[in-house]
């Protein structure tokens, strides 16, 4: 039975254990501030925590020196006593109490004659990084909204705290448009979808895909979200990956005339928006619209990778343009396009997040938070330019990668992410100056669902590797010898929460590969994918324009 202080996933800073427990039967009180009493009965939704009086088992107070999303947790005769230093700081405390109840507390009901103990001692915590995340790709294959919700009920279990949506990309445009109804219209379905993976002649499997979120189903999942202290970050990525949103409106794209469809195979597309002033006008609209049904957006990721610019080359109107703009290439304008997107969020308070390439085409505003996917040396030019970084690279954090080199394996992108690997990631590299750790606000891991096609393929693909980013963003650094044993303890956990997580010795027989989605080993390396990448970055630094 889980109910040591020495069990609890994410590691705490202090644990002091005593002998000795305190019984916190179903219907116990909890008392203190409303928001923060309510941050804790959402937490630990068994036992059923009422609210209470000053003599409650559970009272809880805020105390500003704690610090933002810190807390202290103290069990002994007199019932459970938390400090926070704020809301989040009081959930967290929470979900550290419920991690020391028996394993049953994370089932959606208590069972009968369940009896509620947790030891005596003292906890002090507070996470080192700012941004402990998770991305959910719903773009590739689409989410019902359960799922996310449900990713988001884990995500808090484990005191990560960004959900990052990737709400369009070539393959789907997945949120409503009252401005532009053809995005949802048309940009959020197509007639089928690739299924093989590996280079062979392309099979589809002639079934129509597609789904998006209204406004307000967006609106839910972010509130849903805040109320566990998890914040969502949209992301439009732009202007590239764009096939969906041109299949709606060609008019937006370098040749109105040319027609567009939502691509049905993975991979990059050439298909890119242009830079003129209507496309600018059309994305400033739509992050209105998405801003709006979130409410409180701190970030929103607006893309910048992966981006095709020879249509903008070729184009007369477009170098007239960018000539117009005193730019020399189309790097620069590029960049220039990111930076006034960049604007126009400041203008509604958001700070914009791009992936890496934006950062070596150069000219963001300062603020702009880089996402260092290709690796950590393109990251540490951002941070010593100045960026806040998200530590994402593709080793160890892409988790469309198989987690081991074995046919047993469902289809992965390649081989191979383990939790092993995850476990013994360091955001901020020591190596690294002081002031360029500094920089590192957090990391986040990548669920690309390319080869996610649902939620039980989502379970398998996020834990236990999603335990191992938990336990490093929260204490700021690689995993300790204790970790593995937590760890399957931990599990325990999962089980009653109804995850369908990959075991720690390979996948169940119902999840492994069959067919199509079987996995091959050695058809795409990991370490292979991450030297080819920290050449590209370096060729392109060399060419990047002085910031």
């Amino acid at each position: 039975m889980i109910c040591g202080m020495n069990r609890l996933l994410p590691r705490p800073r202090t644990v002091e254990s005593r002998p000795g427990s305190f019984a916190l039967p179903p219907g116990s009180a909890v008392a203190g501030p409303a928001a923060l009493a309510d941050a804790v009965r959402l937490a630990v939704p068994v036992p059923d925590l009422r609210p209470g009086g000053p003599d409650a088992a559970v009272r809880v107070e805020e105390d500003a020196r704690l610090g933002p999303e810190a807390y202290e947790l103290e069990i002994g005769d007199d019932g459970v006593r938390i400090r926070a230093g704020d809301r989040a700081g009081a959930f967290y405390a929470a979900q550290t109490l419920l991690q020391l109840l028996p394993v049953d507390a994370y089932r959606a009901a208590a069972l009968p004659g369940v009896s509620w103990t947790v030891p005596y001692g003292r906890v002090a915590d507070a996470p080192a990084f700012s941004w402990r995340g998770a991305h959910l790709d719903v773009a590739r294959n689409f989410l019902p909204k359960r799922e996310v919700l449900r990713l988001v009920d884990l995500l808090a279990v484990h005191k990560l705290n960004r959900l990052h949506l990737h709400l369009a990309d070539d393959q789907g445009w997945r949120v409503e448009s009252p401005a532009y109804p053809l995005l949802h219209e048309v940009g959020s379905h197509r007639p089928r979808t690739i299924v093989s993976h590996y280079g062979e002649e392309p099979v589809f499997d002639e079934v129509p895909h597609g789904g998006y979120y209204t406004l307000a189903d967006l609106a839910e999942i972010a509130a849903y979200a805040r109320a566990r202290a998890v914040t969502v970050v949209p992301e439009i990525d732009v202007p590239g990956h764009a096939s969906a949103i041109l299949a709606a409106y060609p008019e937006l794209g370098v040749r109105p005339g040319e027609r567009h469809r939502v691509l049905d195979r993975w991979g990059i597309s050439p298909a890119i928006l242009s830079p003129l002033p209507a496309a600018v006008a059309f994305l400033t609209t739509v992050f209105g619209e998405i801003a709006g049904a979130v409410g409180d957006v701190p970030y929103f990721h607006i893309g910048g990778d992966e981006c095709v610019l020879d249509d903008w080359a070729a184009s007369p109107e477009i170098s007239a343009y960018r000539e117009e703009l005193g730019l020399e290439t189309v790097g620069d304008l590029h960049a220039w396009f990111l930076r006034r997107l960049a604007d126009a969020l400041a203008e509604r308070g958001s700070r914009a997040v791009v992936w890496d390439e934006a950062f070596v085409s150069g000219r963001l505003r300062q603020d702009t938070i880089v996402m260092p996917w290709r690796g950590p040396q393109v990251g540490r030019r951002a941070a010593a330019a100045g960026h806040d970084v998200v530590a994402t690279p593709v080793f160890p954090l892409y988790f469309d990668y198989a987690e081991a080199a074995s046919p047993e394996e469902p289809a992965g992108l390649g081989d191979a992410v383990t939790v092993a690997d995850v476990a013994a990631f360091a955001p901020a590299p020591q190596d690294w100056t002081a002031g360029e750790r500094a920089r590192v606000i957090g990391a986040q891991f990548q669920l690309w669902s390319e080869r996610i096609p649902d939620g039980r393929t989502l379970d398998y693909r996020a834990w236990p590797r999603g335990c191992a980013a938990a336990e490093v963003v929260w204490t700021g650094g690689p995993a300790g010898e204790d970790f593995g044993p937590r760890l399957k303890d931990h599990l325990a956990r999962l089980d009653a929460f109804g995850v369908e997580y990959r075991p720690l010795d390979g996948p169940r027989p119902w999840q492994r590969g069959g067919g199509w989605r079987r996995h091959r080993p050695g058809v795409v390396v990991v370490g292979d994918v991450m030297r080819h990448l920290d050449e590209l970055t370096h060729a392109a630094d060399s060419t990047r324009p002085s910031m």
